[in-house]
C-alpha cells in the first residue's frame, strides 16, 4: 500500500493481522522515499543485519560497522500486507508477549543455514522527548497492543565521526532494543550477549541470544556541570544502559534467554561504560555476569567531578549555543526542554567540534556519587568491584583515528600533550618525549616515518603515545587489577593484524573478524583463519565465560591462558600485513609474554595510580 513517496512523506507497511483480527498500529516515522523499493525496505536485510543474526555478537559488531550508533524511533506495527512474501505475512511472524504488549518480529532467512528471528526497535523506555528530555528514563506503560518489531528504528542523536552506509538517521525518540534469537528456542534458556555500542555466532555448536540497543548520546545523554548535578541529571546515558539491563532481566526469558547468563560486550565508549558498571558495586552482579571490554577501560578517560572547570566551560558554551543563556540556573533545563531538537543537536555538535582537535571531548561521564561513585583508579585500589570473568584487549595502533595526521614539529607533539594533560609538569612532558624518541633528533627512533604516505613526520610518534595513554595501557591496567583482585578469570589480547599502511592495527579493526564477516574471511586463507579463531574464542566466552570451553570450528586453536600480571597475552594476526599490501601472513593466534610497550605503560600507570 502506498502512502506517500516524496521527500516529506513516508511509506508504511500497513496491514491487518488476520490471525488475530487486530489492526496493527502503523509506524508513522520511517522514511521510505522510493516508490519502487518499498517491498525491499520492508523485507530485505542489509549485510550487517544478516550477519547479526548468526548468533550474535555479530549483530553487535556489524551494527557498529555500518550504523556506528544503533538506530531507534519507537516502531509501532508495520502491518505487513498481502503483497509481501508469505514468509513475512503477519500470521507467520514470531510473537512474544510482554508486559508492555505483544511484539511482532520477523524471521530472517536470506542465505542463512538456520533462520533467525529478529525483534527490532522495541521501546524499553518512554520516549525521552518534551518534558522527559534531560530526565532519567521512565518505564513503558502496560498494554495489550501489538507492537511492530520488524525493522530497526533510528539511532539517538550523536556526532557521527565517520560517514556510514545504511544510516537510518537519528531521532530523539530512540530508546529501543533489538533482540535476535535462533528460530525455535523460545522455550529454552540460552546465554545472552548485550552489546553497548561505542563511540558493536552461529558457528559454534551452542546458540545464544543477541541484544543491541540505543542510549542517549552527546549533550542529551552526558551534560556535566554543577547545575546538572543540582538537578540530579548527570550521566543520563549510563542510566539508560542500566534501565535497559533491567528490561532485559525482566523480559529476556520470554524470548528464550537466561537472565542469569548475560554477557556485556562493548568497544571504545561501550567498553568504558561496561567498566563503570563493573565498578558500580551498588548495581551488583544480578544484571550481567561476564564482560567483554575492548579498546576501552574505566581509566581510559579522566573522570572528573561535574563542576570541573572543563565541564563548566563546555556546559556554558552549550547553553549559549542553545539560546538558553542569560537566565537563572534553575530555569536553564526548562528552557532546554522547550528548544527544537535541531537547535540542541547543533549546539552539541558545535561544542564537541570545538574541543575535538585536542581530544578533550565534551559530554563525557563524570563522578556522580551514584553510578560513578569515585575515580576509577580509587575503585581499583579499594578492591571493591563486581567480580566476574573478563575478556579484554587492545589494538597495536589505537591512536590513528584521533591524532592530527599532519603533525610535523617536535613542539607540536609537546603542545598536544600539554593541552591534553594540563596537570602534567614539564618533567612529565620530558619523560613522554624520551619514551617516544623524536625522529627529528634521533634517526634510530622507531617512529621515524619511512612509509611514503602523506602524513607529518610526528604522526607515527603521536599516534603511538596517545594510543598507549588512552587505550593500550588502561586496558592492561584493567587486566592487572582484576587478575590480582578476583578469583574469576581474566583474559587479555592484542590485535596486531595490519589492515592499512597508515592505520596499522587500528582502533576497532578487529570487529569484522570477531563477526566472521565474509568480507574479511574471503580475502585469503590466513584472514579466514585469524577471523575463525577470534570468533571461536569470543563465542565460547559468551556461552561459558571461558574462551577455551567450546571447541567450535577451531578445536585445535591455542589454549588461552587466564592472565596474571607477569603472565601471557594472546596476540592475533601478528606479522600479517596482507591487507596493507604486504605478503606476510603471520600467526593467527599465539600466546606471548606481556612485554610489548611495558616500559611506556609503567609510566602511564604510575601517573594514574599516584595521583
Amino acid at each position: 500500500m502506498k502512502v506517500g513517496f516524496d521527500d516529506t512523506e513516508h511509506y508504511e507497511c500497513m496491514l491487518t493481522d488476520h490471525s488475530q483480527n487486530q489492526k496493527l498500529r502503523p509506524n508513522p516515522d520511517r522514511p521510505n522515499r522510493n516508490n519502487n523499493t518499498i517491498v525491499t525496505k520492508c523485507t530485505m536485510l542489509s549485510r550487517w543485519q544478516i550477519f547479526a543474526l548468526l548468533a550474535l555478537p555479530v549483530l553487535l559488531v556489524l551494527e557498529i560497522q555500518h550504523i556506528h550508533f544503533f538506530s531507534s524511533v519507537t516502531p509501532r506495527i508495520p502491518a505487513i500486507s498481502s503483497w509481501l512474501p508469505n514468509s513475512l505475512q503477519p500470521s507467520t511472524r514470531p510473537r512474544v508477549t510482554l508486559r508492555q504488549g505483544t511484539v511482532v518480529g520477523v524471521t530472517l532467512r536470506h542465505t542463512l543455514k538456520h533462520p533467525v528471528e529478529a525483534f527490532r526497535g522495541i521501546p524499553y523506555a518512554l520516549p525521552p522527548t518534551g518534558k522527559r528530555r534531560f530526565r532519567r528514563p521512565k518505564r513503558v506503560d502496560p498494554s495489550d497492543e501489538l507492537i511492530d518489531a520488524g525493522r530497526m528504528g533510528r539511532r539517538c542523536p550523536g556526532k557521527q565521526l565517520i560517514p556510514l552506509k545504511g544510516d537510518p538517521g537519528s531521532d530523539e525518540d530512540c530508546l529501543t532494543v533489538n533482540i535476535f534469537r535462533p528460530r525455535g528456542v523460545q522455550w529454552r534458556k540460552l546465554p545472552v550477549a548485550v552489546y553497548i555500542h561505542g563511540g558493536a555466532y552461529n558457528r559454534g555448536s551452542e546458540p545464544f541470544i543477541g541484544v543491541s540497543f540505543n542510549y542517549r548520546l552527546g549533550a542529551l545523554g552526558f551534560l556535566p556541570s554543577s547545575t546538572t548535578a543540582q538537578e540530579g541529571l548527570l550521566n543520563l546515558g549510563l542510566h539508560d544502559q542500566i534501565f535497559l539491563l533491567d528490561w532485559v532481566h525482566d523480559n529476556i526469558e520470554a524470548f528464550g534467554g537466561d537472565a542469569s547468563q548475560v554477557t556485556l560486550f562493548g568497544v571504545s565508549a561501550g567498553a568504558h561504560s561496561i567498566a563503570h558498571h563493573i565498578m558500580n558495586i551498588k548495581l551488583g552482579d544480578e544484571l550481567f555476569h561476564r564482560a567483554i571490554i575492548e579498546s576501552g577501560a574505566a581509566t581510559s578517560r579522566a573522570v572528573h567531578p561535574p563542576n570541573a572547570t572543563l565541564h563548566e566551560d563546555q556546559f556554558r558554551q552549550f547553553v549559549d549555543e542553545s539560546g538558553c543563556n542569560n537566565m537563572p540556573d534553575k530555569e536553564i533545563f526548562g528552557c532546554l526542554r522547550r528548544q527544537p531538537l535541531d537547535r540542541i543537536t547543533n549546539a552539541s555538535f558545535t561544542v564537541f567540534d570545538r574541543y575535538n582537535p585536542s581530544v578533550r571531548w565534551a559530554f563525557q561521564p563524570v563522578i556522580d556519587g551514584d553510578i560513578i561513585a569515585q575515580r576509577p583508579i580509587d575503585a581499583w585500589n579499594s578492591g571493591e568491584w563486581n567480580k566476574m570473568p573478563i575478556l579484554t584487549g587492545f589494538n597495536t595502533n589505537e591512536g590513528t583515528y584521533y591524532v592530527p595526521t599532519n603533525m610535523s614539529k617536535s613542539e607540536e607533539f609537546t603542545e598536544f600533550f600539554h593541552t591534553l594533560l594540563p596537570a602534567f609538569s614539564d618533567a612529565d612532558l620530558k619523560t613522554i618525549d624520551s619514551l617516544y624518541p623524536d625522529p627529528a633528533r634521533d634517526p634510530s627512533s622507531p617512529y621515524l616515518e619511512t612509509r611514503n604516505i602523506s602524513v607529518g613526520s610526528q604522526y607515527k610518534r603521536v599516534e603511538a603515545a596517545y594510543g598507549q595513554y588512552a587505550y593500550v595501557c588502561p586496558v592492561r591496567q584493567t587486566a592487572r587489577f582484576a587478575s590480582r583482585g578476583q578469583k574469576k578469570p581474566v583474559f587479555l589480547y592484542r590485535w596486531a593484524l595490519n589492515t592499512t599502511v597508515q592505520g596499522g592495527a587500528n582502533h576497532a579493526d578487529q570487529l569484522p573478524y570477531e563477526a566472521f564477516d565474509p568480507e574479511v574471511r574471503g580475502i585469503s586463507p590466513s584472514q579466514e583463519e585469524v577471523s575463525g579463531m577470534l570468533h571461536a574464542y569470543f563465542t565460547s566466552f559468551i556461552i561459558r565465560g571461558d574462551p577455551n570451553a567450546v571447541s567450535g570450528a577451531y578445536p585445535d586453536r591455542p589454549l588461552w591462558e587466564s592472565y596474571t600480571p607477569d603472565g601471557r597475552i594472546m596476540i592475533f594476526g601478528d606479522g600479517n600485513d596482507e591487507r596493507a599490501g604486504g605478503a606476510g601472513t603471520g600467526v593467527p593466534a599465539q600466546l606471548a609474554r606481556d612485554e610489548w610497550s611495558r616500559r611506556e605503560c609503567n609510566f602511564w600507570w604510575k601517573k594514574t595510580e599516584s595521583n
